[in-house]
């Protein structure tokens, strides 16, 4: 029977209201709390750990498993393995999440081991929601565990979020995909106080033209940590994407570690990262690329400026985001950009603009000719590269 502190947390990580339709296994204070099969979608509770297998026939189309967690009870702690085998051409949604209410003096922990095995062509959306309450002593703790084994021409889009309240997390997701595969993830945080929340994602592109897209959008409060560890590893002809988009308030601290390697000379692998601050009632975006004047200078390199403040931006006064800054780096002798520095809101949206300039080798008076329309940010790159050539 659920009570009506799990249906509240229920309704958190995997917004049921009542009894889901299709498919479910709901999981409270390390016992089934209601299970529900289809003609299609069969679960089985392993015998040798704790845990549940989903079978998913080939060809199902449209329908969803429900499988929450909910720890009510202060002190427990325990690891769950739930596997998913996915039949071939199948279209499903998985919606998992674990919710716990500690107001208790002990901690309570649950780490959920999940491995997905997708069939050819099949189509995976997944949900996962964490979410912590309570005003004991005891600490609200979730280590998830993901694996992903992709066949080819399979896709899977996973949605990880932890809405607040969890006081240490370490996430590790691994993937393979074979050809044709693709895997986006899109993951959000929200830490404060003195939480902990580490990722660590390693996905490996097996195949040709298998695509991953790993986003963490993320924000830190107070004193809390995070860390974002990705590794996209291209062994062929393959596409993949990493991006740590993250926003910082009070003392908390954001690390993102990226790891690129490439395989094969076919794996085209980016990365990319940008910290924010809270400015006032504004977000205030920070990214470099390239060298700033600075470590120009340490490298025996002559280099002219170009700076352009936001406040005089249309666009920006139009927003009422007119804080910040852009300066471009060029060498002085042959005006050629080799560095950028963009503190201001769609910082995230303009660097696109400079890193093509700096992979191509630009000069100036090159950017200049590329059509900035009125009003938008990117006004603001032209002006900086204005600004540079007047000094020349």
């Amino acid at each position: 029977m659920i009570d009506q502190i799990q249906k509240r947390i229920l309704e958190e990580v995997a917004d049921l209201h009542t009894v889901p339709e299709g498919a479910y296994n709901i999981r409270a204070n390390g016992a089934s709390a209601g299970r529900n099969t289809t003609a299609n979608i069969d679960i089985v509770s392993k015998t040798d750990v704790s845990g549940i297998d989903i079978r998913i026939k080939p060809g199902t189309k449209h329908e969803s498993v429900h499988i929450p967690v909910v720890l009510s009870e202060s002190g427990i702690k325990e690891t769950v393995y739930n596997d998913f085998y996915i039949g071939e051409d199948s279209d499903i949604v998985i919606v998992a999440g674990c919710g716990i209410h500690n107001c208790g003096n002990q901690d309570s922990e649950h780490d959920g081991i999940h491995r997905f095995y997708v069939g050819k062509n099949a189509k995976v959306k997944y949900v996962e929601k964490h979410y912590g309450e309570g005003d004991g002593n005891g600490k609200r703790i979730l280590n998830p565990g993901t694996e992903v084994y992709m066949e080819e021409g399979s896709s899977m889009e996973m949605e990880m979020v932890q809405i607040k309240g969890v006081d240490s997390t370490i996430r590790t997701t691994v993937a393979e995909l074979a050809a044709g595969a693709r895997l986006v993830v899109r993951e959000r945080l929200l830490t404060h106080g003195s939480q902990q929340a580490v990722s660590d994602y390693v996905v490996r592109l097996n195949g040709a033209d298998a695509s991953a897209d790993v986003v963490s959008r993320s924000v830190a409060k107070d004193d809390s940590y995070q860390k974002f560890d990705s590794q996209i590893v291209g062994n062929a002809k393959c596409s993949g994407h990493t991006e740590c988009d993250a926003i910082i308030m009070g003392n908390a601290k954001i690390v993102a570690v990226p790891q690129l390697e490439a395989n094969n000379i076919d794996a085209a692998l980016i990365h990319e990262a940008a910290i924010g601050k809270i400015a006032g009632e504004q977000i205030i975006k920070l990214m470099t690329l390239g060298l700033t004047e600075e470590e120009a200078g340490k490298r025996g390199l002559k280099v002219r400026c170009g700076h352009f403040s936001m406040e005089e931006n249309g666009r920006s006064i139009i927003s009422g985001e007119q804080d910040g800054f852009i300066q471009l780096v060029f060498e002085a002798y042959s005006n050629t950009i080799v560095g950028a520095q963009m503190m201001c809101s769609r910082a995230t949206d303009m660097i696109g603009e400079i890193a093509t300039a700096i992979a191509n080798g630009l000069t100036a008076e090159q950017m200049s000719f590329a059509m900035r329309a009125q009003p938008t940010y990117n006004e603001g790159i032209g002006a900086a590269i204005a600004d540079a050539l007047r000094k020349a």
